[in-house]
């Protein structure tokens, strides 16, 4: 079976309209202010940050924006940082005061172009919709996943196949938003591509040149995505510093410390009493959404230093902060308006391989205490979907189960290629598959929710499922 998107027809008349309304704004713009890798990210319910870069700092990041291509509003920040090693600065603006569930036009100070977003359901809206999941999505083409493959790294492309980030794009207008569970763009990956004469020459001196670049050539990929749903994001192992652990006195200031994750991404942790882009969480109709934190920030964190990962990064907070920042979330959810608790973090603890038993002994408690639905993990480069799971006894998810349902979905595909499970698989196992490919989540109503795996190279869906769970809900359907 494919899955099909539907078509979306763009007006000549109004795109060459955009064009002179835009050239006409900002005209005379020098080009090193010059807007790249746009993005979006929920802000609250009724808000929208918008970022992006630039060569240059800007002394005031600006924002016009409007329901209409003539726009209107105007809002800015003095957020315009960069740091060391890195060629670009990162700019950051948040437009609230939004109407929830409706289209906004907007354009980045000096952009050329106008583009739209549109704005989170309200709390309490029982409209069906759709969310993509991603994780461990890689930068594409000759610096990253290709056709070709360096000593040590497997599971080229073949010839014309799509990747993850093509299949995304082409299939944007079916969700509203995507959320990236950690390892993104895999700059890290530098050395062992040099290595492997993947990429040469082999350059130990190049003073971080060749990590910017591939971080750089992602966020680049990924702008025609990025630029017109919210890109939402957690922390994986593969931000942490410049070379995964292995050689850290390679790694300049700029690339330790998961230092270009917390400049470029602007997560709504403010709004909902969060750190940075570790932990944060926000809504979306039926839906309360929680990104946590499973590379620092709890007891024997992996990446924390002495921690399994070795990656030497964080704490970001006081101790406990985190788990405390949690539990308080979790108990503020009025259920009855918003009945699907959904949690995402990179690593996993049901998976047939390695698990983090730490993660699980830091977490599980408190997905189980106040009944989150659903958690998602990638960190594996494969796809499993796993049973409802309570302390390793597990319930099937058609029988509403009074657990967490778990899926670990790390296949969206990166230089080094896709993973081996252990076999036989773990007893809560119900889905394996070794292939390419993204997780399209459905939010029916309050009581069914449905996934599907779909393969990047062809569109078609290799696994669904669907959660059912009993319950009476205070929801409306809006038909905005």
């Amino acid at each position: 079976m494919l899955f099909k998107t539907a078509a979306v027809v763009a007006l000549a008349t109004t795109a060459n309209c955009v064009a002179v309304l835009s050239e006409k704004r900002n005209s005379g713009c020098p080009g090193d202010q010059e807007p790249t890798q746009v993005r979006l990210a929920y802000h609250g319910d009724r808000g929208m940050s918008v970022s992006w870069n630039t060569k240059s700092k800007l002394a005031k990041p600006s924002v016009e924006f409007g329901t209409t291509m003539e726009l209107g509003g105007t809002v800015s920040s003095s957020e315009s940082v960069t740091y060391p090693t890195s060629s670009t600065y990162n700019n950051h603006v948040v437009i609230t005061g939004l109407q929830p569930n409706t289209r906004y036009h907007y354009q980045p100070y000096c952009s050329h172009r106008i583009y739209s977003f549109t704005t989170a359901k309200s709390v309490g809206d029982g409209d069906d919709f759709k969310f993509a999941m991603v994780g461990d999505m890689g930068t594409m083409g000759p610096d990253g996943l290709s056709t070709t493959v360096g000593k040590g790294a497997a599971n080229p492309l073949k010839p014309g196949e799509k990747n993850s980030i093509d299949s995304l794009h082409e299939h944007k207008t079916s969700f509203d938003f995507v959320w990236h569970v950690g390892d993104i763009a895999y700059a890290d990956s530098w050395l062992k591509e040099e290595n492997g004469g993947y990429i040469t020459p082999l350059n130990l001196n190049d003073k971080g040149a060749e990590y910017d670049k591939i971080l750089n050539e992602f966020y680049d990929e990924i702008e025609p995505i990025t630029r017109d749903v919210p890109y939402m994001v957690g922390p994986g192992n593969h931000e942490a510093n410049c070379d995964n652990g292995a050689n850290l006195t390679l790694c300049l200031p700029g690339q330790l410390n998961f230092t270009g994750y917390r400049a470029h991404w602007n997560m709504p942790s403010d709004v909902s009493g969060g750190v940075g882009n570790f932990w944060y969480s926000w809504n979306h109709g039926m839906v309360h959404f929680i990104t946590f934190n499973t590379e620092t920030d709890f007891p024997n964190a992996p990446d924390e230093p002495g921690g399994s990962g070795a990656e030497f990064a964080g704490p970001f907070a006081p101790s406990g902060a985190q788990l405390a920042w949690l539990a308080k979330d979790l108990a503020a959810v009025d259920r009855k308006k918003t009945p699907w608790v959904i949690a995402a973090g990179h690593r996993p603890w049901y998976v047939s391989t390695s698990e983090c038993k730490e993660c699980q002994a830091a977490f599980e408690p408190l997905l189980l205490k106040y009944g989150v639905d659903l958690v998602l993990h990638g960190h594996k480069h494969f796809y499993e979907r796993e049973s409802a799971i309570n302390n390793f006894t597990a319930s099937e998810i058609e029988k509403n189960p009074s657990a967490p349902w778990y899926i670990v979905n790390g296949a969206a595909g990166h230089y080094d290629g896709l993973d081996t499970p252990t076999f036989p698989l773990v007893p809560t196992s119900r889905k394996l598959i070794v292939e390419y490919g993204w997780s399209l989540f459905t939010v029916h109503n309050c009581t069914h929710l449905m996934t599907e795996f779909i393969a990047s190279g062809n569109g078609s869906v290799l696994d669904t499922a669907t959660l059912y769970k009993a319950r009476t809900c205070d929801v409306t359907k809006d038909h905005h």
